[in-house]
Protein backbone atom coordinates (compact mmCIF):
# COMPACT_ATOMS: atom_id res chain seq x y z
CA UNK A 1 0.00 0.00 0.00
CA UNK A 2 1.18 3.23 -1.00
CA UNK A 3 1.58 6.24 1.35
CA UNK A 4 -0.93 8.84 0.72
CA UNK A 5 1.09 12.06 -0.64
CA UNK A 6 0.58 15.14 2.02
CA UNK A 7 0.27 17.62 -0.81
CA UNK A 8 -2.51 16.17 -2.82
CA UNK A 9 -4.44 15.86 0.78
CA UNK A 10 -3.96 19.58 0.57
CA UNK A 11 -4.71 20.07 -3.03
CA UNK A 12 -8.37 18.03 -3.01
CA UNK A 13 -9.48 20.13 0.63
CA UNK A 14 -8.40 23.01 -1.24
CA UNK A 15 -10.52 22.17 -4.27
CA UNK A 16 -13.48 21.60 -1.72
CA UNK A 17 -13.39 24.49 -0.10
CA UNK A 18 -13.45 26.39 -3.16
CA UNK A 19 -16.77 24.26 -4.66
CA UNK A 20 -17.98 25.16 -1.48
CA UNK A 21 -17.50 28.86 -1.08
CA UNK A 22 -18.33 29.13 -4.89
CA UNK A 23 -21.77 26.82 -3.74
CA UNK A 24 -22.53 29.88 -1.42
CA UNK A 25 -21.49 32.92 -3.18
CA UNK A 26 -23.73 31.74 -6.35
CA UNK A 27 -26.75 30.68 -4.16
CA UNK A 28 -26.12 34.33 -2.17
CA UNK A 29 -26.61 35.86 -5.37
CA UNK A 30 -29.52 34.37 -6.02
CA UNK A 31 -31.23 35.21 -3.15
CA UNK A 32 -29.97 38.39 -4.11
CA UNK A 33 -30.95 38.56 -7.42
CA UNK A 34 -34.64 37.99 -5.86
CA UNK A 35 -34.23 41.10 -3.68
CA UNK A 36 -32.92 43.64 -6.26
CA UNK A 37 -36.21 42.49 -8.16
CA UNK A 38 -38.60 44.15 -5.79
CA UNK A 39 -36.59 47.76 -5.75
CA UNK A 40 -35.48 47.67 -2.33
CA UNK A 41 -35.80 51.80 -2.46
CA UNK A 42 -39.60 51.39 -3.93
CA UNK A 43 -40.33 48.64 -0.89
CA UNK A 44 -38.36 50.66 2.16
CA UNK A 45 -40.97 53.54 1.56
CA UNK A 46 -43.96 51.60 1.33
CA UNK A 47 -42.80 50.21 4.44
CA UNK A 48 -42.22 53.80 6.37
CA UNK A 49 -45.18 54.99 4.29
CA UNK A 50 -47.83 52.60 5.55
CA UNK A 51 -46.30 52.46 9.11
CA UNK A 52 -46.53 56.03 9.56
CA UNK A 53 -50.84 56.23 7.70
CA UNK A 54 -51.18 53.54 10.63
CA UNK A 55 -49.72 55.37 13.40
CA UNK A 56 -51.23 58.87 12.17
CA UNK A 57 -54.95 57.04 12.45
CA UNK A 58 -55.03 55.85 16.10
CA UNK A 59 -55.81 58.47 18.67
CA UNK A 60 -54.45 56.70 21.17
CA UNK A 61 -50.94 55.10 20.47
CA UNK A 62 -50.05 53.36 23.66
CA UNK A 63 -53.47 51.92 24.47
CA UNK A 64 -53.86 50.52 21.10
CA UNK A 65 -50.46 48.36 20.79
CA UNK A 66 -51.31 47.49 24.65
CA UNK A 67 -53.15 44.39 22.43
CA UNK A 68 -51.21 41.83 20.79
CA UNK A 69 -53.81 41.74 18.52
CA UNK A 70 -53.56 45.10 17.39
CA UNK A 71 -49.68 44.54 17.07
CA UNK A 72 -50.33 41.30 14.57
CA UNK A 73 -52.77 43.58 12.38
CA UNK A 74 -49.77 45.90 12.23
CA UNK A 75 -47.27 43.44 11.43
CA UNK A 76 -50.29 42.06 8.92
CA UNK A 77 -50.29 45.19 7.24
CA UNK A 78 -46.88 46.44 6.47
CA UNK A 79 -45.43 42.97 5.51
CA UNK A 80 -48.75 42.59 3.64
CA UNK A 81 -48.65 45.58 1.67
CA UNK A 82 -44.96 45.88 0.69
CA UNK A 83 -45.22 42.46 -0.39
CA UNK A 84 -48.00 43.14 -2.94
CA UNK A 85 -45.91 46.30 -3.62
CA UNK A 86 -42.32 44.41 -3.88
CA UNK A 87 -44.46 41.80 -6.21
CA UNK A 88 -45.87 44.96 -8.42
CA UNK A 89 -42.15 45.30 -8.72
CA UNK A 90 -40.87 42.63 -10.15
CA UNK A 91 -43.56 42.54 -12.98
CA UNK A 92 -42.26 45.68 -13.76
CA UNK A 93 -39.03 43.99 -13.95
CA UNK A 94 -40.16 41.22 -16.17
CA UNK A 95 -42.85 43.52 -18.65
CA UNK A 96 -39.26 45.90 -19.05
CA UNK A 97 -36.71 43.71 -19.26
CA UNK A 98 -35.52 44.17 -23.11
CA UNK A 99 -35.60 47.95 -22.32
CA UNK A 100 -33.46 47.29 -19.23
CA UNK A 101 -30.66 46.11 -21.19
CA UNK A 102 -30.25 49.19 -23.27
CA UNK A 103 -30.08 51.54 -20.36
CA UNK A 104 -26.94 51.36 -18.33
CA UNK A 105 -28.31 52.31 -15.02
CA UNK A 106 -30.73 48.62 -15.58
CA UNK A 107 -28.71 46.46 -17.66
CA UNK A 108 -27.49 44.82 -14.28
CA UNK A 109 -30.47 44.30 -12.79
CA UNK A 110 -31.38 40.93 -12.37
CA UNK A 111 -32.94 39.81 -15.85
CA UNK A 112 -30.84 41.55 -18.41
CA UNK A 113 -27.64 40.43 -16.52
CA UNK A 114 -28.78 36.57 -16.58
CA UNK A 115 -29.19 36.33 -12.88
CA UNK A 116 -32.54 35.55 -13.29
CA UNK A 117 -34.73 33.96 -16.10
CA UNK A 118 -37.69 36.06 -16.87
CA UNK A 119 -40.03 32.81 -15.99
CA UNK A 120 -38.00 33.16 -12.58
CA UNK A 121 -38.94 36.68 -12.19
CA UNK A 122 -42.72 36.24 -12.93
CA UNK A 123 -43.16 33.64 -10.81
CA UNK A 124 -41.44 34.99 -7.88
CA UNK A 125 -43.74 38.43 -8.58
CA UNK A 126 -46.89 35.60 -8.67
CA UNK A 127 -46.00 34.10 -5.24
CA UNK A 128 -45.25 37.26 -3.26
CA UNK A 129 -48.29 39.25 -4.73
CA UNK A 130 -50.47 36.70 -3.43
CA UNK A 131 -48.67 35.92 -0.51
CA UNK A 132 -49.15 39.92 0.54
CA UNK A 133 -52.89 39.71 -0.48
CA UNK A 134 -53.58 36.63 1.84
CA UNK A 135 -51.88 38.39 4.44
CA UNK A 136 -54.13 41.65 3.71
CA UNK A 137 -57.58 38.91 4.05
CA UNK A 138 -56.97 38.79 7.75
CA UNK A 139 -56.76 42.80 8.13
CA UNK A 140 -59.65 44.11 6.45
CA UNK A 141 -60.85 43.67 2.66
CA UNK A 142 -60.77 47.09 2.14
CA UNK A 143 -57.05 47.18 2.64
CA UNK A 144 -57.03 44.22 0.23
CA UNK A 145 -58.84 46.23 -2.35
CA UNK A 146 -56.09 49.00 -1.59
CA UNK A 147 -53.50 46.83 -1.92
CA UNK A 148 -54.87 45.21 -5.11
CA UNK A 149 -55.36 48.95 -6.48
CA UNK A 150 -51.46 49.38 -6.04
CA UNK A 151 -50.48 46.37 -7.79
CA UNK A 152 -52.68 47.02 -10.93
CA UNK A 153 -52.16 50.91 -11.22
CA UNK A 154 -48.59 49.84 -11.25
CA UNK A 155 -48.18 47.18 -13.52
CA UNK A 156 -51.32 47.46 -15.96
CA UNK A 157 -51.55 51.08 -16.30
CA UNK A 158 -48.46 53.06 -15.12
CA UNK A 159 -45.62 50.49 -16.42
CA UNK A 160 -47.01 50.56 -20.26
CA UNK A 161 -47.66 54.42 -19.73
CA UNK A 162 -44.06 55.09 -19.15
CA UNK A 163 -43.09 54.81 -23.27
CA UNK A 164 -46.45 56.87 -24.60
CA UNK A 165 -47.14 59.75 -22.33
CA UNK A 166 -45.26 62.63 -20.15
CA UNK A 167 -48.81 61.86 -18.20
CA UNK A 168 -47.29 58.76 -17.02
CA UNK A 169 -45.53 60.41 -13.94
CA UNK A 170 -48.67 61.89 -12.55
CA UNK A 171 -50.00 58.07 -12.79
CA UNK A 172 -46.56 56.81 -11.17
CA UNK A 173 -47.79 58.75 -8.43
CA UNK A 174 -51.42 56.82 -7.34
CA UNK A 175 -49.83 53.63 -6.54
CA UNK A 176 -46.43 55.19 -4.80
CA UNK A 177 -49.11 57.08 -2.29
CA UNK A 178 -51.86 54.23 -1.76
CA UNK A 179 -49.67 52.61 1.11
CA UNK A 180 -50.25 55.79 3.02
CA UNK A 181 -54.04 55.22 3.22
CA UNK A 182 -53.62 51.30 3.15
CA UNK A 183 -51.97 51.63 6.61
CA UNK A 184 -54.95 54.48 7.67
CA UNK A 185 -57.35 51.92 6.65
CA UNK A 186 -55.81 48.80 7.87
CA UNK A 187 -55.81 50.34 11.37
CA UNK A 188 -60.10 52.36 11.64
CA UNK A 189 -61.83 50.24 8.79
CA UNK A 190 -62.40 53.71 6.92
CA UNK A 191 -60.29 56.09 4.93
CA UNK A 192 -59.85 59.48 7.48
CA UNK A 193 -59.58 62.94 6.24
CA UNK A 194 -55.64 63.21 7.15
CA UNK A 195 -55.33 59.96 5.86
CA UNK A 196 -56.16 61.59 2.79
CA UNK A 197 -53.95 63.86 3.07
CA UNK A 198 -50.80 62.27 3.93
CA UNK A 199 -51.45 60.69 0.39
CA UNK A 200 -51.32 63.64 -1.09
CA UNK A 201 -48.16 64.36 0.92
CA UNK A 202 -46.64 60.84 -0.61
CA UNK A 203 -48.13 61.76 -4.16
CA UNK A 204 -46.53 65.51 -4.46
CA UNK A 205 -43.03 64.25 -3.10
CA UNK A 206 -42.71 61.52 -5.63
CA UNK A 207 -43.30 64.28 -8.59
CA UNK A 208 -39.88 66.51 -7.92
CA UNK A 209 -38.09 63.57 -6.57
CA UNK A 210 -38.73 62.04 -9.77
CA UNK A 211 -38.41 64.63 -12.42
CA UNK A 212 -34.90 65.04 -10.51
CA UNK A 213 -33.95 61.82 -10.96
CA UNK A 214 -35.23 61.46 -14.49
CA UNK A 215 -32.68 64.45 -15.74
CA UNK A 216 -29.81 62.72 -13.81
CA UNK A 217 -30.77 59.91 -16.14
CA UNK A 218 -31.97 61.44 -19.15
CA UNK A 219 -29.79 59.88 -21.98
CA UNK A 220 -30.36 56.75 -20.06
CA UNK A 221 -34.44 56.76 -20.35
CA UNK A 222 -34.11 58.45 -24.17
CA UNK A 223 -32.30 55.04 -24.98
CA UNK A 224 -34.68 53.03 -23.26
CA UNK A 225 -37.58 54.85 -25.12
CA UNK A 226 -39.74 56.25 -22.18
CA UNK A 227 -41.48 59.24 -23.22
CA UNK A 228 -40.44 61.67 -20.08
CA UNK A 229 -40.03 65.43 -19.87
CA UNK A 230 -36.56 65.35 -18.91
CA UNK A 231 -36.51 63.57 -22.53
CA UNK A 232 -38.28 66.42 -24.67
CA UNK A 233 -37.36 69.51 -22.51
CA UNK A 234 -33.72 69.72 -23.54
CA UNK A 235 -32.61 73.14 -21.92
CA UNK A 236 -34.72 71.37 -18.93
CA UNK A 237 -36.06 75.12 -17.85
CA UNK A 238 -39.93 73.68 -17.77
CA UNK A 239 -38.78 69.93 -16.05
CA UNK A 240 -37.50 73.00 -12.93
CA UNK A 241 -40.43 75.23 -13.55
CA UNK A 242 -42.16 72.03 -12.57
CA UNK A 243 -40.14 70.81 -9.90
CA UNK A 244 -41.02 74.28 -8.14
CA UNK A 245 -44.37 73.77 -8.66
CA UNK A 246 -45.05 70.34 -7.66
CA UNK A 247 -42.64 71.37 -4.52
CA UNK A 248 -45.17 74.42 -3.73
CA UNK A 249 -48.03 71.84 -3.99
CA UNK A 250 -46.00 69.58 -1.82
CA UNK A 251 -45.93 72.76 0.70
CA UNK A 252 -49.15 73.39 1.48
CA UNK A 253 -50.50 69.63 1.72
CA UNK A 254 -47.19 68.87 4.65
CA UNK A 255 -49.35 71.74 6.08
CA UNK A 256 -52.69 70.52 6.17
CA UNK A 257 -51.61 68.44 8.89
CA UNK A 258 -51.35 70.54 11.73
CA UNK A 259 -53.97 72.79 10.38
CA UNK A 260 -55.83 69.79 10.76
CA UNK A 261 -54.62 68.83 14.65
CA UNK A 262 -53.14 65.46 13.39
CA UNK A 263 -49.73 66.51 14.29
CA UNK A 264 -48.05 69.40 16.39
CA UNK A 265 -46.27 72.53 16.22
CA UNK A 266 -42.80 70.94 15.99
CA UNK A 267 -43.85 69.29 13.06
CA UNK A 268 -45.18 72.55 11.32
CA UNK A 269 -41.82 74.31 11.71
CA UNK A 270 -39.70 71.69 10.89
CA UNK A 271 -41.83 70.72 7.77
CA UNK A 272 -41.74 73.92 6.87
CA UNK A 273 -37.81 73.89 7.07
CA UNK A 274 -37.58 70.80 5.14
CA UNK A 275 -40.01 71.90 2.24
CA UNK A 276 -37.73 75.64 2.38
CA UNK A 277 -34.69 73.52 1.95
CA UNK A 278 -36.52 71.47 -0.98
CA UNK A 279 -37.41 74.68 -2.49
CA UNK A 280 -34.10 76.38 -2.27
CA UNK A 281 -32.01 73.64 -4.33
CA UNK A 282 -35.42 73.49 -6.98
CA UNK A 283 -34.70 77.01 -7.29
CA UNK A 284 -30.62 76.64 -7.95
CA UNK A 285 -31.99 74.21 -10.51
CA UNK A 286 -33.76 76.61 -12.68
CA UNK A 287 -31.04 78.98 -12.44
CA UNK A 288 -28.63 76.23 -13.88
CA UNK A 289 -30.20 72.76 -15.22
CA UNK A 290 -27.30 70.66 -14.42
CA UNK A 291 -27.10 66.80 -13.37
CA UNK A 292 -24.97 68.15 -10.44
CA UNK A 293 -28.36 70.22 -9.01
CA UNK A 294 -30.72 68.10 -10.09
CA UNK A 295 -28.60 65.33 -7.53
CA UNK A 296 -29.31 68.05 -4.87
CA UNK A 297 -32.98 68.42 -5.49
CA UNK A 298 -32.81 64.24 -5.52
CA UNK A 299 -30.85 64.21 -1.90
CA UNK A 300 -33.23 66.93 -0.26
CA UNK A 301 -36.26 65.15 -1.50
CA UNK A 302 -34.96 62.08 0.38
CA UNK A 303 -34.51 64.49 3.50
CA UNK A 304 -37.68 65.86 3.64
CA UNK A 305 -39.18 62.52 3.09
CA UNK A 306 -37.32 60.91 6.04
CA UNK A 307 -38.07 64.13 8.13
CA UNK A 308 -41.55 64.40 7.32
CA UNK A 309 -41.95 60.66 8.75
CA UNK A 310 -39.88 61.28 11.52
CA UNK A 311 -41.92 63.95 12.36
CA UNK A 312 -44.84 62.07 12.43
CA UNK A 313 -44.23 59.52 14.84
CA UNK A 314 -42.59 62.29 16.83
CA UNK A 315 -45.09 65.08 17.53
CA UNK A 316 -48.60 63.31 16.94
CA UNK A 317 -51.63 64.56 18.63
Amino acid sequence: MQPVNPDIVVVEAFATDVVATHSRVKESSVWSAYYELTKPGITKMVVLSASAGYYLSLSNPLEHFSRTSNVANLILTVVGTTLVAAGSCAFNNYIERDYDKLMKRTMKRPIPSGRLTPWEALMFGIGITFTGIAMLVFVNWLTVILAVATWFSYVVVYTPLKRKTTWSLLVGGIPGAIPTIGGWVAATGSIGLNGVVFFFILFFWQMPHFLSLSWIYKEDYARGGFKMLAVLDESGKVLARHTIGYIIALTIVTLMLPYFGAVGYIYALCSTLLCGNFMYFAIRMLNDVTPANARKVLMSSYLYLMGVIILIFADKV
